[in-house]
């Protein structure tokens, strides 16, 4: 069974689709759903998919703690086989999960991570955004000893026991290098594959900036020199 994470704040106009696109997919599965307090009718959304059965949980946060804290609340409630972050923003589609869980299913992986940058179909957006995440992959690959070509990429595929095990911490987008820091120093079977991506403008919603690469920054010397 695939664990489905969704964390999800202030995403009104978009949870239902994506929830629609996660359920077509052709996998045995459960989605957990975290709300990060959300003050957009979210939260309303949620507990409707909940009673219709379209989803198997709603988990809903006291206050915002950020993404990083709506995963690993998922991760704690989930029980699948692999568990996958699945954003609500409709920039990723559940269309590449088959060639993201294939090494996992073979026994080949114990993490598989999506990549932007080896090929997929993506909308052309913004150039600065490639370039920090280029600088901040490299400055975690310097740490991890790792060779990804998109540490900040969403999709991310872990067999559900290895999850399980991982202590998070990171509240917020640190979340992306930590799981990285974390299974680096686990030694897990990392393998990358492509992914499409349709990015999302600031006017159409998208909420990472400046301030969360700089705190990337910090995560990725934290999450690996203090483990």
């Amino acid at each position: 069974m695939v664990s489905v994470l969704i964390p999800v704040y202030n995403e009104a106009a978009t949870i239902a689709e994506i929830v629609k696109w996660v359920r077509a997919a052709p996998f045995r599965m459960e989605i957990i759903c975290v709300d990060d307090c959300s003050t957009d009718g979210t939260r309303e959304i949620l507990d409707r998919l909940l009673s219709e059965g379209s989803i198997s949980r709603a988990i809903h946060q006291k206050k915002n703690r950020g993404k990083g804290a709506a995963v690993a609340a998922a991760i704690a409630a989930s029980r699948g086989d692999i568990v996958i972050v699945q954003d609500a923003d409709l920039e990723y589609s559940p269309s590449d999960w088959p060639v993201l869980f294939e090494p996992l299913m073979q026994g080949k992986a114990d993490a598989v991570f999506g990549s932007r940058f080896l090929g997929g179909t993506h909308r052309v957006l913004y150039y600065w955004h490639s370039v920090g995440n280029g600088l901040l992959t490299t400055l975690s690959h310097m740490f991890s000893n790792l060779n990804l070509t998109d540490m900040e990429c969403c999709y991310k595929a872990v067999r559900g026991d290895f999850a399980r095990r991982l202590p998070l911490k990171s509240e917020r987008f640190g979340f992306e290098p930590e799981i990285t820091a974390r299974l680096a120093r686990a030694n897990a079977r990392i393998f990358e594959v492509p992914v499409s991506y349709s990015g999302r403008t600031y006017q159409e919603g998208k909420k990472i900036t400046w301030r969360d690469g700089m705190a990337a920054l910090f995560h990725i010397l934290r999450y690996n020199l203090f483990p």
